[in-house]
């Protein structure tokens, strides 16, 4: 796989957390234990993403 299929994978898992974020925090009864965790992966996703662009620069 190269770099910017990578990155664009890492992207769609982003967006894809961001959705699921959005819906926990509209859901009732959704922990905020597990919110917190789904941000968490969402931030590490994101770090990664800009680790990787400035490699490809």
């Amino acid at each position: 796989m190269s770099l910017s299929s990578h990155l664009q994978e890492l992207k769609k898992k982003h967006q894809s957390l961001s959705t699921e974020v959005e819906e926990a925090q509209r859901a009732p009864g959704v922990d905020d234990l597990q919110i917190a965790e789904l941000k968490k992966q969402k931030l590490r996703l994101k770090e990664e993403i800009t680790r990787l662009s400035q490699t490809m620069h």
